[in-house]
C-alpha cells in the first residue's frame, strides 16, 4: 500500500509517483505531477503494510466557476482568429499531446491526469458572452471555439454551456469557428445550419491518425477517427462548410498518413484543410516522454530526434512563426507534402470568410422599436 507525503518540488525524478495502470485506465497522461507554481509535490511512499488494495478508477470531477468574462483576446501573429471561448478549463478527452495541459497548472493543479480529470465549467458563459457583445466598445469579428479545450467533451452533453453561447451568437448574427474532435457537435445542427446559411459558422474536424490503436492510446476518449469523418459528411450534408485538420502531426508515428487523411476527409466533404506539428509546451515535454516510452518504446527516441531537428536542438521552440510548423529539411518536407496533396484533392481553396455585416443587437423587452426595421 501507498501513503501521500508533501515534499520540496519538483519530486525526486528517482522515485516518481507511481499511479496504478488500472486507476488511469482510459486516460493518457501516465503521471500526475505538481503544476510548476507549487512549492511541494505530492510523493507516494509504501507504508510498509503488504495488505491487498481495491484499485478503482480514476473519475472524472466537475466544479462549477463563476466567470467574470468569457471572451479571451489573443495578439499572436501566426493565429488566424484574435478572440476566443472556452467553456471549459480542462478536457476530459486526454490527448496526451495537448499543448494546452500547462494551463492547469495556473489552478494549482497537475497538468497531467488532473487536467483530463478535475474539470471546471462554466456556466454563467452565455450570460457574460450577451453582456460583452453589447457593449458599446465592442467590434466584431469572428469568435473561435475550441481553441485550448474541446467545447463538446462529454461534460457538454449534461452543461450544454457551448449550446447556450451558440444560441447568443445566432441571435446577435456573430460569426463563429469552431475545432473540435467531439461528436457531440452534431446535436447542435440546428444552430450551425442556420448560421452557416447565412455566412456565420465555419468548423475544423481535427484527425489526428485513422489507425484505431494508435489513436485509443493518444486520445483515450475522444470518438474514434472513424466517426469524426462521419461528423464531417454531417456537417456538410447540413451545409456547414468543414475543414479537415491534421492536428498534430506527430513525426515518426502519424507522420506517414498525412496524404491518407486527408483523402479521407475530402471524401467525407470537407471542403478545406489545415496541419499543425506537435506542439510540447512546458510540462507536456515529459508527458509526452513518459508516454511514448511507455507506448511506442520503439519509436520514442525517432520521435523526440525529430522533434530537436526542427526546434534548434530543443523539443519545442515556442517563437511566433515556428512554434506550430518547426524549420529544417524535415519540417519542409511534410509542408511539401501537405501542400501537394490539398492542391491535387482540390482542397487548396479554402473557404468563404464568415461575414461580419449582419452582426446586431437582438432588440429586448421595453427596447425603442426602429421605424424602419
Amino acid at each position: 500500500m501507498f501513503q501521500i507525503v508533501l515534499m520540496p518540488h519538483p519530486a525526486d525524478p528517482d522515485q516518481p509517483l507511481p499511479i496504478d495502470p488500472a486507476a488511469r485506465r482510459g486516460r493518457g497522461a501516465i503521471s500526475n505531477e505538481t503544476g510548476r507554481f507549487e512549492g511541494q509535490t505530492r510523493q507516494a511512499v509504501h507504508d510498509g503494510w503488504d495488505l491487498e488494495e481495491e484499485i478503482t478508477p480514476l473519475r472524472t470531477e466537475l466544479r462549477l466557476e463563476t466567470a467574470r468574462t468569457i471572451i479571451t483576446y489573443n495578439r499572436s501573429p501566426d493565429l488566424p482568429f484574435d478572440r476566443s471561448i472556452n467553456p471549459y478549463r480542462g478536457c476530459e478527452h486526454g490527448c496526451v499531446y495537448c499543448f494546452a495541459r500547462p494551463t492547469h497548472a495556473y489552478l494549482g493543479l497537475s497538468p497531467g491526469l488532473d487536467f483530463e480529470t478535475r474539470l471546471t465549467a462554466r456556466p454563467n458563459a452565455a450570460e457574460l458572452l450577451e453582456k460583452e457583445l453589447r457593449a458599446a466598445r465592442y467590434q466584431v469579428a469572428p469568435i473561435a471555439m475550441g481553441t485550448n479545450t474541446d467545447p463538446y467533451q462529454p461534460v457538454e452533453h449534461a452543461q450544454e454551456i457551448t449550446r447556450a453561447c451558440l444560441k447568443v451568437l445566432n441571435e446577435y448574427n456573430h460569426p463563429v469557428a469552431i475545432v473540435t474532435k467531439g461528436t457531440g457537435i452534431l446535436r447542435d445542427l440546428d444552430i450551425l445550419s442556420d448560421m452557416a446559411a447565412r455566412g456565420l459558422a465555419a468548423v475544423g474536424i481535427s484527425v489526428t491518425t485513422l489507425d484505431r490503436d494508435i489513436a485509443r492510446g493518444m486520445e483515450p476518449r475522444v470518438p474514434s477517427p472513424q466517426k469524426r469523418l462521419e461528423v464531417i459528411r454531417a456537417l456538410t450534408d447540413a451545409g456547414v462548410p468543414t475543414r479537415i485538420m491534421v492536428s498534430p502531426v506527430v513525426p515518426g508515428l502519424t507522420d506517414t498518413e498525412i496524404e491518407a487523411i486527408l483523402a479521407a476527409g475530402q471524401a467525407a466533404g470537407a471542403r478545406a484543410a489545415s496541419w499543425i506539428m506537435l506542439r510540447l509546451p512546458l510540462e507536456v515535454v515529459p508527458l509526452i516522454e513518459e508516454w511514448l516510452r511507455d507506448r511506442h518504446p520503439d519509436r520514442a527516441d525517432k520521435i523526440l530526434r525529430r522533434l530537436r531537428e526542427m526546434h534548434g536542438g530543443k523539443l519545442y521552440e515556442a517563437q511566433w512563426g515556428r512554434r506550430m510548423r518547426g524549420e529544417g529539411v524535415y519540417a519542409r518536407m511534410i509542408a511539401a507534402r501537405f501542400d501537394a496533396a490539398i492542391r491535387r484533392l482540390g482542397l487548396d481553396t479554402g473557404t468563404t470568410p464568415l461575414r461580419t455585416d449582419l452582426f446586431r443587437h437582438p432588440p429586448r423587452p421595453g427596447d425603442q422599436l426602429s421605424l424602419f426595421g
